[in-house]
């Protein structure tokens, strides 16, 4: 755990999303929206005199609030150190909370309280404390907060929920653990998400614990990481999930979860594009340990086939060609290690190797295999092992790809199958596989519709063969299939 938490904290020093957001901090440095606005709102000059006139808040909560404000942050070691300060404050923040409904007022003291548990870490204890005094948990009066609806109340309780979280002695557990991360998962694909960053920032800081790691794992919440990844968007957000990812890989339990995510491709498309040396950099750190923390050497070879797959080997070769221009030399590390691994397996690559893992990356092409006729002669039966594993994820993207090309190959794979398999027809009927076939029939892209009907054809016919030579003088597709083939 110490060994994740300091490579953790090295990576983190490279955000540019700054902690700290407190008057001290500089409002250039707040580079997302809910520092921003945290920055306007501790500058803000409350009428706390007002509220009181206005019945609002009470003479006792009045006399503390202007008495801590008139302390400033050299003084507050000193207040925190007493006992009674520390109650009063965690009574009286609290009350408020649950009684006002005011925007500044809970923004202020959100605000506030993120920046008294920035300053010292220890003073999450303040709030333990009282709640178990109260005989209640810690953190009924923030989810409560978290339900309301307004953004940046939520997200500002988010961040002081994570904190308190990963701070305490005490883990949060059972259905608070569960609860609260299910809120980051979902509001991790929430439509237009301003607050996004702040999202994938707690994140970080939970997911650096085994026991929230494991939980975060189970309900799923990879898949939503994933999806936001899979989409365009900015190198801060790519980083910190990624970084997310990379914590999660340090568990080769975990990563043996990892592999239906199909995290590789879309990790392998971001490291062809990205400029950002830090985004390089973690992803780099995510392939080295998919490729070396599993105990299962079968997963190992399957995470390196995928990456070969993938091209990464290609986009390690570009980086050590431009390597003199990277500061950190773990990068430089990172490159040559991975580089090294992988060319082991490009050299004990198997053809079919090569098609399993391009038909598992669901990015299919007119690579050569597909049109090798002693590929198919040899390995056609092999679609039937773990029960018909690749078979079933070529109908399944027949079904779900809007990917024109993938269509293509998917329905030429399928028919090859059925073509040199005896029992093939029958394994595909019972998937499903040849009524969706004939709906690709109608398809609006010629090259698919093409595919479809010699895989129909297949399906239905005996002497192949003959058709097919037929349909392909008529059409001319097939030439262009060979053309396509020859630039994979």
């Amino acid at each position: 755990m110490a060994n994740i938490n300091n490579l953790a904290s090295r990576f983190d020093k490279v955000l540019s999303l700054p902690e700290k957001i407190g008057k001290g901090a500089d409002i250039m440095t707040a580079t997302s929206l809910l520092h921003q606005r945290a920055h306007d709102i501790l500058y803000s000059d409350i009428k706390w005199k007002s509220y009181l006139n206005g019945l609002i808040i009470n003479q006792d909560e009045y006399e503390f609030l202007t008495k801590f404000e008139s302390i400033n942050q050299a003084g507050r070691p000193e207040f925190f150190g007493n006992a009674q300060n520390r109650q009063e404050l965690a009574m009286h923040f609290q009350n408020l909370l649950e009684r006002i409904s005011t925007e500044q007022i809970v923004h202020y003291l959100l605000v506030l309280i993120d920046e008294i548990l920035m300053e010292d870490k220890t003073r999450v204890d303040v709030f333990k404390e009282f709640a178990a005094k109260r005989k209640d948990s810690v953190w009924t009066p923030f989810f409560k907060l978290l339900n309301k609806d307004d953004p940046f109340t939520q997200n500002m309780t988010a961040r002081i929920i994570a904190k308190i979280a990963c701070w305490s002695e005490d883990l949060m557990e059972g259905s608070d653990l569960n609860y609260f991360l299910c809120w980051l998962r979902d509001n991790l694909n929430l439509k237009d998400n301003d607050y996004l960053q702040n999202i994938a920032r707690c994140l970080q800081m939970m997911l650096r614990i085994e026991e929230y790691r494991t939980t975060f794992v189970a309900i799923d919440g990879i898949k939503n990481i994933v999806n936001v990844l899979s989409n365009k968007t900015n190198f801060q957000i790519q980083y910190q999930l990624i970084f997310c990812l990379w914590i999660i890989t340090f568990n080769a339990n975990l990563i043996e979860k990892l592999s239906k995510y199909n995290i590789i491709p879309i990790l392998a498309d971001i490291l062809a594009e990205t400029v950002k040396e830090k985004v390089t950099r973690i992803i780099l750190a995510t392939f080295r340990n998919l490729s070396e923390k599993p105990e299962d050497k079968e997963i190992v070879r399957d995470n390196a086939i995928t990456m070969v797959q993938c091209k990464v080997p290609k986009q390690l070769e570009i980086l050590q060609q431009s390597s003199s221009k990277f500061d950190d030399e773990d990068v430089i590390s990172d490159i040559e290690e991975l580089s090294n691994r992988l060319h082991s397996y490009v050299l004990d690559l198997s053809s079919f190797d090569e098609y399993s893992n391009e038909v598992k990356s669901g990015r299919l092409e007119w690579s050569p295999v597909h049109s090798s006729e002693k590929f198919w002669r040899e390995n056609a039966h092999r679609l039937n092992e773990k029960n018909h594993e690749l078979l079933k994820i070529l109908v399944k993207l027949l079904e779900t790809s809007k990917d024109n090309l993938v269509l293509s190959v998917a329905a030429h794979d399928i028919g090859e199958y059925v073509r040199h398999y005896p029992r093939g027809k029958t394994s595909v009927e019972n998937l499903g596989g040849k009524k969706l076939v004939m709906e690709l029939l109608t398809h609006q892209e010629p090259h698919v519709k093409y595919e479809a009907l010699l895989c129909l054809q297949k399906l239905m016919v005996q002497n192949f063969d003959y058709l097919s030579k037929k349909l392909e003088n008529e059409t001319g597709l097939k030439d262009e299939r060979k053309q396509q083939s020859l630039l994979a």
